[in-house]
């Protein structure tokens, strides 16, 4: 039987993520709210998984995909090109001249991974290097779904059932998390010069003529909940990988397009990436849309050799993604939305960290911009990690739902299997009064818990 108006999802047709817990059915989105069919109002203050970037169903990008649509919708970029793909790439790369000198459009972070991946490998390949096809990341990371991406994460439970389709050519070094990998006595600088150090052994280890790339999110997502590398650590690694002649390569899917008060989050580090892989707030949840930027290093390499770039999607550089990705650059740089990125982002971590010191479970509150994460412990002073089995996070998570609130949360904080958090990442055009709502619903929800939970 079709029904017009789903009111049930218990004996969904769908494969949901949950094949025991149904979701809750959204009637529709507008602003900063989602409102769901049993009439219950959800501030969005996550944006999904980091993906909401000027609100929902905002009528300029509505308006600008349906005229894309009536113009054309798809053509194979085998032969053709659209003027929207054009300009959505000379938008993204102005302003970038002499760091940048391509960008690729695809659907989703996992394919823009994938294709990072793989034009690493030809770069070398195209300079009789064929042996550099081994890759190096982190171990608390994430990376997609794909075979490539999945190999490179550190994400313990999304790995655990494909461990024997996982690469060996991947290979693994420390996260830069100085809430818990720096020792007691270690300055921050000695810190940094541990962590390049780890990486340049593990480079000689495999053999610099076998390793293509380090991977690395400028920010971390979900898999640690926006941690920030310590002051010096990208310049370091740089150092390193051109030293060895590895490729440094900056996953900013989640923490990118704006997210953190730039457009690339690198832009408040010091260095500057050979690729960088977007997506998410990109196309702001209204197509999907990533994309990958190389700099002229790698452009002048592939042009010089096969001329060509050996990564062919059906739909990429897709016209109605690039059509919402324009709309959606327009409005944040118009409405000077990367400005409102910083200033509501500082005050809302300010918040967090003052409403939430009195808390017995929070460890430690870190981020950016509009991405910060907020991690739960047993103990605050000796850091040990909340019993997995409670799922305080998700606990936490859920019970903000039912305050009106949506949350991201995550589990395996730590080492991918102890340690929870959650992740707050709301749309650019934020106010200061939906800043105080958020922050006193998340520490309302938190609270609750502790009692419940932690007493």
């Amino acid at each position: 039987m079709i029904h017009t108006e789903l009111e049930d999802v218990s004996n969904s047709d769908l494969m949901h993520r949950s094949l025991r817990e149904a979701p809750d059915i959204v009637k529709c989105a507008k602003g900063a709210y989602i409102f769901l069919q049993n009439g219950q109002e959800i501030f969005d203050g996550c944006g999904g998984a980091a993906v909401i970037s000027v609100g929902h169903g905002n009528s300029e990008v509505i308006q600008a995909v349906s005229k894309q649509l009536s113009v054309v919708s798809y053509v194979h970029t085998f032969e053709f090109t659209t003027p929207v793909a054009e300009k959505l790439a000379n938008i993204l790369l102005k302003g970038y001249n002499g760091k940048i000198a391509k960008v690729y459009f695809a659907n989703s972070g996992s394919e823009a991974n994938e294709a990072a991946v793989k034009v690493a490998v030809q770069y070398f390949y195209e300079q009789g290097k064929a042996s550099k096809t081994q890759f190096i990341s982190r171990k608390q990371s994430y990376h997609g779904n794909c075979l490539a991406g999945m190999s490179l994460s550190g994400h313990v439970l999304r790995r655990r059932p494909f461990e024997n389709l996982a690469s060996d050519r991947f290979h693994k070094v420390s996260e830069a998390n100085e809430y818990r990998g720096k020792k007691n006595g270690e300055s921050t600088n000695e810190y940094v010069e541990r962590l390049a150090h780890e990486l340049e052994e593990k480079i000689l280890e495999i053999g610099a003529d076998n390793v293509a790339g380090f991977f690395a999110e400028t920010i971390v997502g979900a898999t640690t909940g926006c941690i920030t590398a310590p002051k010096g650590y990208f310049r370091a690694i740089q150092k390193v990988c051109d030293k060895y002649d590895v490729l440094l390569i900056a996953d900013e899917i989640m923490c990118g397009s704006g997210r953190t008060g730039t457009f690339f989050a690198w832009e408040q580090e010091d260095f500057v990436p050979d690729i960088t892989t977007s997506g998410k707030a990109l196309g702001g949840g209204y197509s999907p849309l990533s994309a990958v930027f190389m700099n002229s290093k790698i452009v002048d390499v592939l042009l010089n050799g096969s001329a060509s770039f050996n990564n062919g999607h059906t739909f990429q550089c897709y016209p109605l993604s690039c059509a919402a990705g324009i709309a959606v650059q327009k409005i944040i740089q118009r409405d000077n939305l990367l400005q409102n990125v910083k200033k509501m982002g500082s005050y809302l971590g300010q918040k967090l960290m003052k409403e939430l010191e009195r808390s017995r479970i929070v460890g430690n509150v870190r981020g950016r911009g509009l991405f910060w994460g907020i991690e739960f412990v047993k103990d605050r002073l000796t850091k040990e990690p909340i019993d997995p089995s409670i799922h305080i996070g998700q606990r936490i998570q859920q019970n903000a739902l039912k305050n009106g609130l949506a949350v991201y949360p995550g589990f395996g904080t730590i080492d991918g299997l102890s340690g929870d958090h959650i992740l707050i990442a709301p749309s650019y055009g934020i106010t200061l009064d939906q800043v105080d709502l958020i922050v006193q619903k998340v520490a309302a929800s938190i609270f609750e818990m502790e009692q419940k939970y932690c007493p």
